[in-house]
């Protein structure tokens, strides 16, 4: 099993090489969408370079759950009810939503997922 650290430099590497950003722009604290300027096409291949570099399988809707931000059952008027928000949280283990909690808007769930999240979410996976 990699360090932290290991981990760390494995996923800045894939995000300067998915999304062209510097190095040092890539700290644990960035924001994918809002400080690196991600998109969800860059999302694929985020996960596709997750998947080379640790050697691992990433389902679909795995690392971002889209099927629950689009299932009319978990959202009502473009926000997540709390039974949608008990299910993120299981299906996202990895991430911190405290913030995505207090105003659990479809759109800012992306806008909240943290460098720290994906690589809390390789070592989620490396630990299976």
């Amino acid at each position: 099993m990699p360090t932290q650290e290991e981990i760390f430099e494995k996923v800045q590497e894939a995000l300067v090489d998915a999304l062209g950003v510097e190095e040092d722009e890539v700290t644990p604290e960035a924001k994918l969408q809002a400080d690196l300027d991600a998109e969800s096409i860059d999302f694929l291949d985020i996960v596709f370079r997750l998947e080379k570099a640790f050697d691992i399988k990433i389902e679909r809707g795995e690392l971002f759950p889209e099927d629950i931000l689009t299932d009319a059952s978990y959202v009502q008027d473009g926000k997540v009810t709390p039974e949608g928000l008990t299910k993120l949280k299981e299906r996202m283990p990895f991430a911190d939503l405290s913030a995505f909690e207090s105003d659990p808007v479809v759109q800012n769930l992306g806008k909240q997922l943290t460098v720290q999240d994906m690589c809390r979410f390789v070592e989620h996976k490396l630990s299976k």
